[in-house]
């Protein structure tokens, strides 16, 4: 049986105790695989799952220096340009699988776009126009990037979610379709 988040809290070897956030976990999970960059991270969570969780470049590395303090992360080799590797620790492969293994919580859609048709009304046709058709060209290219990925996986989890990026990006373009001239 699953845990609520409001009961699970990790405790770390520093003696502070905090919950995982969902930015934290994708790091994590990411790490997994073996120690990365900040920039391999970004990368590696755009590829990922880009499609359905944005992680952006200073979240990455606003997110590094905790984990590290927190013991769930250590500093690897020291990558080219100076930059940094960062490979999980057994506490934090520990804390990656108890926030596996609470309840989601619900999803929080951040749309800037959704957010920008809701108040369109107050734009020109044109300029109104000139925002759909830009979203449009935006959603296409993601809905291609999400197919390949799709096709390109054997993972059944990762297909799953590939298979969801694909539904989504149908789903904006549909909104954009049925917006008014």
């Amino acid at each position: 049986m699953l845990a609520t988040v409001d009961t699970i809290a990790h405790t770390w070897h520093l003696g502070v105790v905090t919950e995982l956030n969902a930015t934290s976990a994708a790091l994590l999970g990411l790490l997994h695989e073996g120690p990365k960059t900040g920039g391999q991270l970004v990368a590696a969570a755009t590829e990922r799952f880009g499609g359905f969780f944005s992680v952006t470049r200073s979240q990455v590395y606003r997110e590094l220096p905790a984990l590290t303090d927190a013991g769930l992360l250590r500093l690897g080799k020291q990558g080219p340009r100076s930059s940094q590797q960062y490979a999980i620790t057994a506490a934090g492969k520990r804390a990656f699988k108890s926030w596996l293994n609470t309840e989601p919580g619900p999803d929080n859609v951040r749309s800037p776009l959704i957010l920008r048709l809701v108040h369109s009304g107050s734009l020109t046709p044109k300029q109104r126009a000139a925002l759909v058709d830009s979203a449009r060209v935006q959603y296409a290219a993601k809905l291609d990037e999400a197919r390949n990925a799709a096709k390109a996986t054997t993972d059944p989890y990762e297909k799953a979610a590939a298979d969801f990026a694909v539904a989504h990006n149908r789903a904006v373009i549909k909104l954009l379709d049925a917006i008014p001239e």
